[in-house]
């Protein structure tokens, strides 16, 4: 595979291109991750820069009702919208649904959208390990906007916080002790909360639960990258369309704030050292799945069954071994 034609066509906006580099960096042969490793380096002087944002809610909130709407609202202003969806992996087989594109049935069929569904595989967060370098490819090819839709609600979903610019969190309108639901650290994670389904007999419930999220944020400490008022919480209706532009307008305020001081590139920064962090501790990880390390961790891990060795001692001796090859 040619790594400079393709990186010119991902940079001209071919889609065919941008599904077949995002297949190159997902993979885990070592020779694709060296191409990946070189397409990545040829993409990143194209200078472009996208708004990510991180999205997260609770099974059967709307998530993919919601990035539809949205998506295609901004699609009418004239913006590229990409879509990265990650669906759960199974544990078993590794397999996975990937059915969001067939959920986003009007958006999957606009010319200046792009969706992409990945199998979360292993990662914490439901976050496949190289969608930080999707969003880079897609923001090479054009793309105003991406949207990083997360699975499950949990505090393993900071890794998407360190991916995205906004982090929103979807959801459902409920009563009662719907909020020690969900994890304190998400909640702090949050840019914006959005109570979607606030249509029909359930309007007057997602305005409840909108005010109490609300009056939880006050408790939460200040953050310095906030605005007065910020963090918040809003209604919409992604079925009705109703409070999705609202929340934009939100969006860019936040954004446009963070920016004149400095936070946003600030955060970008962050974001790069963490990424470098992790791909070290990937690396480190791999080196475990190859031989020799690999059949020793076996023999040692059978002596650690048996009770011959103990835990620390078996993993005391892989590091030794790993630092000596």
């Amino acid at each position: 595979m040619d790594m400079k034609q393709l990186a010119e066509d991902v940079i001209a906006g071919n889609r065919r291109a941008l599904a077949r580099a995002i297949t190159l960096v997902e993979s885990g042969r070592d020779d694709h991750r060296a191409q990946a490793i070189e397409l990545m380096d040829m993409i990143g002087k194209s200078g472009r820069q996208a708004l990510r944002i991180g999205l997260s809610g609770t099974p059967g909130v709307g998530k993919s009702t919601f990035i539809e709407s949205f998506g295609m609202m901004l699609i009418k202003e004239g913006l590229k919208v990409a879509v990265l969806a990650v669906d759960p992996s199974s544990s078993r087989s590794g397999g996975s649904i990937l059915g969001d594109k067939t959920r986003m049935e009007l958006l999957s069929r606009e010319k200046n959208a792009f969706i992409r569904p990945s199998p979360a595989k292993s990662e914490l967060g439901g976050v496949a390990r190289r969608t930080r370098e999707a969003v880079g490819l897609c923001e090479a090819a054009g793309y105003d906007l991406i949207l990083i839709e997360t699975v499950g609600v949990g505090q393993s979903e900071t890794v998407v916080s360190e991916m995205s610019d906004l982090f929103l969190l979807l959801l459902a309108p409920a009563g009662g002790d719907e909020l020690q639901g969900v994890k304190r650290g998400i909640m702090e994670m949050a840019d914006l909360i959005l109570v979607n389904k606030a249509d029909g007999d359930l309007k007057s419930a997602a305005q409840r639960t909108c005010a109490d999220y609300a009056g939880a944020l006050r408790l939460i400490r200040k953050r310095p990258q906030d605005p007065k008022d910020f963090p918040k919480a809003m209604t919409v209706s992604a079925i009705e369309d109703r409070g999705l532009r609202e929340a934009w307008e939100e969006m860019n305020t936040l954004t446009d704030w963070r920016r004149v001081h400095g936070f946003f590139d600030k955060r970008r920064s962050e974001q790069a050292e963490y990424w470098f962090g992790q791909d070290i501790r990937h690396g480190l990880l791999s080196q475990l799945e190859k031989e020799p390390l690999k059949s020793m961790i076996a023999e040692l891990a059978h002596q650690v069954a048996q009770g011959e060795i103990t835990p620390g001692h078996a993993a005391a001796d892989v590091l030794k071994a790993l630092q000596q090859g």
